[in-house]
């Protein structure tokens, strides 16, 4: 293990940010799944590297003999990081193999720390390990929302305010090129999507759109001319407004929180609202997930979320799971389910609905009933089924996932292929999420004979 040092930078910022310099790299291949043996390891070293802020990457060459799990052991350190001082926390460099996104490293001290990452399954041959800082180095920063008829300046003091932000790498047309593309969660959204609809198709009353992707070249630098934003009713423009750095500015421009550069705010008249949003995004979207997955990484979301929803009386005196009308949030089970359509062209024609059958025989679905409330979207998503006051999980007698057509569009026949459950729990008394019960991987398919199918709650 070689260690990794902090770069002499040109300003204590600068010095914050350049933080690797070289790791070990140890190849590990497990020998049986159950087995409790030790795995074999078998090390190949590499020498040091260096990244900095605004640099160039740093790439190492490595040789796989056999194919297996690899892990990055690393000593890491930053000059001048320190976890326990604020707005100094940290610096953060992301690594990648063979062009594959693996993870963040995230460098906490300016004294040297061992870490280990695992890099996934390689095969045998010839890699590249890539080490870049990028995350943040793009980030959009986001100006309030000044939208008239919704509170004017500083409305998002106290409605729709942005919560977390986070980051994906997507492939690019050129080889050796990536697309970084930032994402934000707002506490709601005052316009679009009915609330009854945000919870029934996307599982949540929060409002979460991507705003802004830049096409990054492999020395780190941005594409010019690649910038774009999401624009008002979800377009998609290239960015030609200012920047503050290297960080482009935007602002929240309509009442369901698409985003606007410098030369489409004025096009509408508008004016930089005085509320500065630049969120962290350095998380990072799991492979598998649905993006309410960084709600469930960060749980305060789900109570801001839910606090909001009564404040505004946006939420049935009366909680009734027989009505359509949004009820306590409380009362809804929250789940996240894979499902693909077969063929894929057809995934806007039918959907999924999750179903839960109780202890006395009531079924209550993910739609209340309506067609147009299904999950009509392949890869992982988020829907919820609202249940009676006081229900908890020991009430449930089975969970069902069904297949349903989404009018004017006819029945084409088309068939959808359930995978996975990644999560389902409820919202506790303070409406933080209580732990998830259940998590499944499997293959059901559901089809115009065979529409509904049951999730297996067993082990």
């Amino acid at each position: 293990m070689r260690p990794i040092l902090s770069s002499p930078g040109r300003t204590a910022a600068a010095a914050v940010a350049a933080s690797l310099l070289a790791a070990g790299l140890s190849a590990t291949t497990t020998l049986a799944p159950a087995s409790a043996e030790r795995p074999a390891r078998a090390a190949a070293h590499v020498g040091s590297v260096k990244v900095h802020r605004g640099g160039p990457d740093a790439t190492v060459a490595f040789h796989r003999s056999r194919a297996g799990e690899v892990f990055l052991d690393v000593t890491v350190s930053a000059r001048g990081v320190s976890w326990a001082e604020r707005g100094n926390e940290s610096a953060v460099v992301s690594a990648y193999v063979d062009g594959h996104y693996a993870t963040d490293v995230v460098i906490t001290s300016a004294g040297a720390v061992a870490r280990q990452f695992a890099l996934g399954h390689l095969g045998t041959g010839r890699h590249t390990l890539r080490l870049h800082y990028a995350a943040a180095r793009f980030a959009p920063v986001l100006y309030g929302r000044d939208v008239t008829g919704l509170g004017g300046r500083f409305q998002n003091n106290r409605t729709d305010t942005p919560l977390v932000a986070w980051h994906e790498v997507l492939p690019a047309a050129t080889p050796g090129h990536s697309v970084i593309e930032y994402s934000v969660v707002w506490s709601n959204e005052d316009g679009g999507t009915a609330t009854s609809a945000l919870m029934a198709r996307w599982g949540r009353t929060t409002d979460i759109e991507w705003i802004y992707r830049v096409e990054i070249d492999a020395h780190g630098h941005r594409v010019p001319g690649t910038g774009a934003f999401q624009s008002p009713n979800h377009g998609t423009e290239t960015f030609r407004g200012r920047y503050d750095g290297t960080h482009p500015l935007l602002q929240t421009c309509t009442s369901n929180n698409n985003v606007c550069d410098a030369k489409a705010l004025k096009a509408q008249h508008q004016a930089a609202d005085p509320m500065r949003f630049a969120l962290s995004t350095r998380e990072v979207l799991p492979a598998g997930q649905p993006r309410e997955h960084v709600m469930d990484a960060n749980p305060w979301t789900y109570q801001v979320m839910a606090r909001e929803m009564v404040r505004e009386h946006k939420v049935e005196p009366m909680p009734d799971p027989s009505s359509p009308a949004m009820g306590d949030q409380r009362t809804y089970l929250y789940v996240a389910v894979d499902h693909d359509t077969v063929p894929p062209a057809s995934a806007g024609g039918v959907g999924l609905t999750v179903d839960v059958t109780l202890d006395d025989h009531t079924t209550y679905t993910s739609n209340h009933g309506n067609t147009f409330l299904t999950v009509n979207r392949d890869d992982p998503a988020a829907t919820t089924v609202e249940l009676p006051t006081g229900t908890t999980p020991a009430d449930i007698a089975s969970i069902s996932v069904s297949r349903v057509v989404v009018p004017p569009v006819a029945d084409t026949g088309a068939s959808l292929t359930v995978t996975d459950v990644q999560r389902a729990f409820f919202l506790g008394s303070t409406y933080l999420p209580r732990p998830s019960f259940l998590q499944w991987h499997g293959s059901l398919t559901l089809t115009t004979a065979s529409p509904t199918q049951p999730i297996p709650l067993g082990p």
